[in-house]
Parts: C-alpha cells; sequence; structure tokens
C-alpha cells in the first residue's frame, strides 16, 4: 500500500500517514474487525497487493486473500480466519503471538483500544532484524500507551491538572479546562499557573482576592509534602472540591471535583441539626448555642431578657381539629413571634408549643415588656385555618440579665417560673420573675405529687348544693361539687387542685370518680331530683366518656334522665365537629345536658345554635350585678328572654341575697342555686334535707335550711 496522503480532518488518513514509514507491518482494527489502517511494511511482510485500498476489508477477506496466496502452510482461509480471529477476541490488554510465513517468523502483537477497536504489530523477527523489530516495539507501545493515556484522562470524571516545580501546566483533561472556563491557549504545556490565576479573576470564574496567597499554599503543599484538600467557592456559587498532591522533584497533581449539590445537601443537614423542621426558627440546640454567649455579652455592658413563652389552649386545637391543623398554627405563631420581636432577638421553638426568645441588647426591663405585650397580642388574634376560626393564647415568664442571673441554667430556670407565674394569673399574659416564684412552684409540684395519692388514699368526697324550680317551690336537683380534704393541709379549695388535675391529666380518673360517686348517691333520692355533674374541657374530649358515663349509669341503676352534664362555653369555642359529635353520644344515651357559666364567652348565642341544650346556667357574676343598675338588669333579662325563645330552662345561680331572688323570679327564670337556700352539703345530710323539707322551698329558705 502506498504512503497516503492525509486528507483534511480524514483521521484515518493521518494515522496512515504516521504510519507509513515503520518499517514493521502496522494495521489498525475497527470495532467491527474492519481496516482502519494499515502501512506499506504490512504488505510487504504479507506480500499483498500494493495498489489496492485496504480500508473497511474485513478480517475473513484478509483470511481468504492469504489462503488464495497459500500463506501459511496452505490451510483454508476457514482456519486462518479463526486463526486471525483468535487475536482478536476477548484480549483484555495485549495479545502476541508468533507464526511462520514463507520461511520467516512473524510476531504479531495486538492491543486492544477501548471505544476505538484494536491495533496489529506485525514484525519479522528472524536473527538478522530482530534487534531493530524490538526497538521499533517498544517505540510503538509508547505510542499506544499514549494514546490510551489521552483517552483515559479526557474520559475522567473529575478535572485533572499536573504542575511543574515552575508552576508550569504539565498537562490538564477537558474536565479541568470547562471546570473554570479556560480557553484553549490556557491548557497547553508550560502555561503559568499565574496565567491561569488572573484569567479566573478576570472572568469572574474564580475569586482570587490575593494571587500571592494563592501562591504561598500551594508551595506550602509542596513543601510539606502532604496531600491537601480545600473547596472552592466560585463566583457562579458552584463549589469545588480540590485535593493537592505533590509530587518527587516538585511540582503538584491537583484532582477537582464538583461537589455543589453534596455541599447544597450537607448544608441542609447543618441547618436542620440547629433549626425546627416545622417553623424554621431556632431549636434548642441553637438556642442554647446563643446562650452560652450571654455571660460574654453582658461582659460587654449588654442588658438581655429570657422570654419562655407557653401557648395557651394549643392542647385543644390538636385535640379536636387535628395535627394538621395544629402544626398550620404553629407556622402561623412562629410568624407572628418573628414579626413581633426585633431583628437582633433569637427566636425559636424549643417544644411541642413552647417558644423562648433571647432579646437583646436593652436598654431597660421596659423594652422587654413591650416585645412580651406584642407577642401576646399578636397570638391572640384569630386564625382562620382550613375554615376554623382558632382562638389561643400566649403566657409568658420573663427573666433579665444580669439582674435574675448572668448564666443560661439561672436565667431559664427563673423565665419558667415566671411563666409558670402568668400561667397561674390567668394566662394570656406575661410576667417577670420576681423572688419567691421558685418557693410557689415547689408547693405547686407538692400538690400535684400529694393529687396523686388523692384517689387511693379516699381524700376525696363529694357535697351537694340544691337547684330550687321556683314554679313547683320545690329541689328539683343537687349539683355535685368535689372537695379534698388533705390529710396536712385540711380542706384544699377547688380553685387550687382542679387547674393542677386538668394540665396533668388526672382529672379524667377523678373524673370518672365523681360520676360514679353522685349517680350512686343520687339513686337513694326521690325520683323527681336529678343530680348534676361538671365535666372538665380534658375531660369531656377524652374518648372513654361515653363508657365512664355508660359504667356509673349502670352501677348505680339511675335512669339516664336523673343525670345532668354541666359544660362551659369554652368547649365549644372552637364550635367543631369533634364536640358536637359527642354531644350527640351523650344526648343519644337520654341524659340531659346544660351549659355552664352562660355569657362569659363572646359568641355565646352561637353556641346556643350549634346545640339543643335542655338548660343554661346565667353565671353569679351577672346575678352579682343585677342590683347595681337598669343596664345590668337587661343583660339577665335578656338572657332568660333567649332561654325561653329557644324553649330551654333557665337556672341563675349565685343567689344570696332576697333582692337578688326577686329579681330573676320576676323575670321568669325557672331555676335558682346559691347560699341563699344552702351552701353545699355532704351526701349524709341529703336525705335529711329531701325528707325535712319534702323537697319544697319554704318561705324563708335560709332559715330552715341552715337549721339542719
Amino acid at each position: 500500500m502506498d504512503e497516503l496522503p492525509p486528507g483534511e480532518g480524514d483521521p484515518t488518513r493521518l494515522i496512515a500517514a504516521a504510519l507509513a514509514h515503520f518499517s514493521h507491518g502496522f494495521c489498525i482494527w475497527d470495532e467491527d474487525l474492519r481496516i482502519v489502517a494499515v502501512n506499506c511494511a504490512y504488505l510487504a511482510l504479507y506480500r499483498l497487493p500494493p495498489d489496492r485500498d485496504y480500508r473497511g476489508v474485513s478480517l475473513r477477506e484478509i483470511a481468504e486473500l492469504n489462503a488464495s496466496l497459500g500463506r501459511h502452510g496452505g490451510l483454508p482461509a476457514d482456519e486462518i480466519h479463526t486463526m486471525y480471529l483468535a487475536r482478536f477476541v476477548d484480549v483484555p490488554g495485549s495479545r502476541v503471538a508468533e507464526h511462520s510465513l514463507d520461511g520467516r517468523m512473524v510476531r504479531t502483537t495486538v492491543d486492544r483500544v477501548p471505544g476505538m477497536g484494536w491495533v496489529a504489530l506485525h514484525q519479522d523477527v528472524t536473527r538478522e532484524h530482530e534487534i531493530q523489530l524490538l526497538a521499533q516495539e517498544r517505540t510503538l507501545q509508547l505510542q499506544v500507551q499514549n494514546i490510551r493515556f489521552g483517552a483515559a484522562i479526557n474520559n475522567m470524571l473529575h478535572g485533572v491538572s499536573m504542575f511543574d516545580d515552575e508552576k508550569r501546566l504539565i498537562i490538564c483533561n477537558r474536565q479541568y479546562a470547562e471546570m473554570y472556563g479556560l480557553p484553549e491557549h490556557l491548557t497547553r504545556p508550560g502555561t503559568s499557573f499565574w496565567d491561569m490565576l488572573d484569567d479566573g479573576a478576570r472572568t469572574g470564574m474564580v475569586s482570587v482576592a490575593d494571587p500571592d496567597d494563592r501562591v504561598r499554599i500551594l508551595t506550602a503543599v509542596i513543601d510539606s509534602g502532604r496531600t491537601f484538600k480545600e473547596n472552592v467557592k466560585m463566583e457562579n456559587g458552584r463549589v469545588i472540591a480540590v485535593l493537592h498532591q505533590p509530587m518527587t522533584g516538585g511540582g503538584w497533581l491537583s484532582t477537582h471535583e464538583d461537589v455543589t449539590e453534596q455541599h447544597g445537601h450537607e448544608e441542609k443537614i447543618r441547618h436542620l441539626a440547629r433549626h425546627d423542621a416545622l417553623t424554621d426558627l431556632p431549636n434548642r440546640v441553637l438556642f442554647r448555642e446563643e446562650m452560652d454567649k450571654i455571660e460574654a455579652r453582658m461582659g460587654g455592658g449588654e442588658i438581655m431578657a429570657v422570654l419562655q413563652v407557653d401557648l395557651d389552649r394549643f392542647k385543644d386545637v390538636n385535640d379536636t381539629l387535628g395535627h394538621a391543623v395544629g402544626d398550620a398554627v404553629l407556622i402561623e405563631v412562629a410568624r407572628r413571634m418573628r414579626e413581633a420581636s426585633r431583628e437582633s432577638d433569637v427566636v425559636a421553638r424549643i417544644g411541642g408549643d413552647e417558644f423562648a426568645l433571647l432579646v437583646g441588647p436593652l436598654d431597660n426591663a421596659r423594652q422587654a415588656a413591650r416585645i412580651a405585650d406584642r407577642i401576646v397580642k399578636s397570638v391572640a388574634r384569630p386564625l382562620s385555618i382550613d375554615g376554623n376560626q382558632i382562638m389561643i393564647g400566649a403566657s409568658i415568664g420573663i427573666a433579665m440579665a444580669p439582674p435574675d442571673g448572668t448564666d443560661p441554667e439561672t436565667l431559664l430556670k427563673n423565665a419558667d417560673l415566671a411563666l409558670y407565674q402568668a400561667k397561674g394569673d390567668g394566662r394570656g399574659a406575661y410576667r417577670f420573675f420576681e423572688q419567691g416564684m421558685d418557693e410557689a412552684l415547689r408547693n405547686r409540684r407538692a400538690l400535684e405529687l400529694s393529687l396523686r395519692d388523692a384517689l387511693a388514699g379516699e381524700q376525696f368526697r363529694l357535697v351537694f348544693q340544691p337547684l330550687f324550680n321556683l314554679a313547683e317551690n320545690r329541689i328539683a336537683g343537687l349539683e355535685a361539687l368535689l372537695r379534698w380534704d388533705h390529710p396536712e393541709r385540711g380542706l384544699v379549695p377547688p380553685g387550687d387542685f382542679l387547674p393542677v388535675a386538668e394540665e396533668t391529666g388526672m382529672i379524667v380518673r377523678i373524673g370518672d370518680w365523681v360520676l360514679h360517686q353522685a349517680c350512686r348517691a343520687a339513686a337513694g333520692w326521690p325520683e323527681s331530683v336529678r343530680v348534676a355533674v361538671n365535666l372538665s374541657p380534658m375531660q369531656f374530649k377524652h374518648r372513654g366518656l361515653p363508657e365512664a358515663i355508660r359504667s356509673a349509669l349502670a352501677e348505680s341503676n339511675l335512669p339516664p334522665d336523673r343525670l345532668e352534664l354541666e359544660i362551659t362555653e369554652h368547649l365549644l369555642a372552637t364550635d367543631t365537629e369533634a364536640t358536637l359529635a359527642t354531644l350527640g353520644r351523650l344526648r343519644a344515651m337520654g341524659v340531659r345536658i346544660a351549659l355552664d357559666d352562660f355569657g362569659l364567652e363572646h359568641s355565646s348565642l352561637r353556641h346556643l345554635q350549634c346545640f339543643r341544650f335542655d338548660k343554661v346556667k346565667i353565671d353569679r357574676s351577672f346575678v352579682r350585678s343585677l342590683l347595681g343598675g337598669e343596664d345590668s338588669m337587661a343583660v339577665v333579662t335578656a338572657m332568660i328572654g333567649l332561654g325561653h325563645s329557644l324553649g330551654l330552662a333557665t337556672t341563675a345561680e349565685g343567689i344570696e341575697t332576697e333582692e337578688e331572688l326577686e329579681a330573676v323570679r320576676a323575670h321568669g327564670c325557672e331555676e335558682v342555686q346559691g347560699f341563699l337556700f344552702s351552701a353545699p352539703l355532704p351526701a349524709s345530710a341529703i336525705d335529711a334535707l329531701l325528707a325535712t323539707t319534702s323537697g319544697e322551698l319554704r318561705k324563708t329558705p335560709k332559715r330552715a335550711l341552715n337549721a339542719l
């Protein structure tokens, strides 16, 4: 085959031209075992016609041609093809074979080039040419290795660069050039590292404030003889992880990997570790880190405040509307807290419905009070979520630094004590820490522990206060009221222990006991006398309430219509389907249901429209104001009239004077209750009361009943 002049853009001709002058035979095969290029020495070695174009000729055609020329000892074409094929199939590296050809020994070396095909070297290794052919073989092997190296380095996933001891480029691959946006002339061997840095800074690909520092870092890497890792932040936001490896004799080899996505994931993980996943506020971990800086900040003369925030009535939202709505409430509360605080303040969610703020720097405690006041008012605004009107609140405890403490533990403890005081004062307020609050907390915890033993120790008892039917002039029922006879404290007021029982959940067990005791007592009364039992919000929402009522009625054999359950308006504040469904189940059992403390909530009329109650009880605060003027009388009159218009019986609570009695009687109130008739009486006195009065209301009831 004659020397082929290279055609423009024709790689096969370039290869053929490059190999034409080799004295040994050389043949390049593609993946389909067709000739890409051969040289003249190959044609001469096999004495193949030189005037033929062998590009595209298959291995089988070469076998047939050699068979026709009587080569390989006259073997048929199929056997020659099989022999040739064995040199190519499953060749992981180089495969060398020797065979006799017309009295000469020919060595064939076949190399597999992934993605390209095979390179075959054919040498006449007879004695007189052996040394020369071996040298040519080594040269060709080096060339093939260079081809392989070039193919391998440009197919790497990472960028690769190599610099000599004079900080000049030895080699870099395509990925490296693309990663840093290098033009072609800066990827050539010999390019100065300084020029590459200048180009990156000029094009905005990399930020190099001081190229000298960059070079000093790399020089230190080389001098140390140790590898060095760094993350380079690109101006376009990408992050490149670079590993520098010093080379023997100077210079360094670097690999460059784009880790932007991985870096983003790691940043997200670090963020989530220190922030609340729901509200994106700092979590307890980050808040504590900020608290740990408080002593240093006070050392600089700053005044700080720690605010502990607890949401009021949030548990009702979760219990009645579900956790999805509860989560939406928390997200909105977090937003409102951020708006109510300052940019310099740290607002954190440290628990389910617990938040905390580190506020500072401050000029005085009044600034902390203003922030707390804004939070209380902001959280108290109605929320509308998924069609539900939700009303919650916030109670806040405040500890000032330094007067209330100088370390995180003391400040957090004192803020928590102030929070407890705020909740005890009626919630929806803020309180500053004061000396003595810790003693109140200890008393509260002691009360809680004692309360747990009260049921087992039979320390509870019931008393009963009569309810009088004015039209029939008789006792229509008695309200069961709980009393606690503490072995050491004596009689504990209900206002002291019932909130604790509600908060701790013990009210459910206590309420079950009250139901059973009240029904058992009422079973011995006349059939015309009912017993009224108050249900707390937590007790009402407990799933076991209907079964507890059913059990109490069955155990005492009390007819359901003689049991009257009293619930407060607060229970209906959210007007939820679950609340109404429970009321419906209780009504289906045959018990009576009364709405207690009527008029205290803002939406009393709406509550009466939600459910058909049997009775409403007008709160004693309205009765006390009866004689205070025409406006007060008008309010009570309207309440009684509203009950009549809806077909509901009305009971006036807290009647203490004859004047109050006559006022509510004159406006049509059916039932009354209060100390004018009787204080709450022990169960042992009820039988005597009913027997002595025959259940009738005397003309001078107070004297008659108190004489018992």
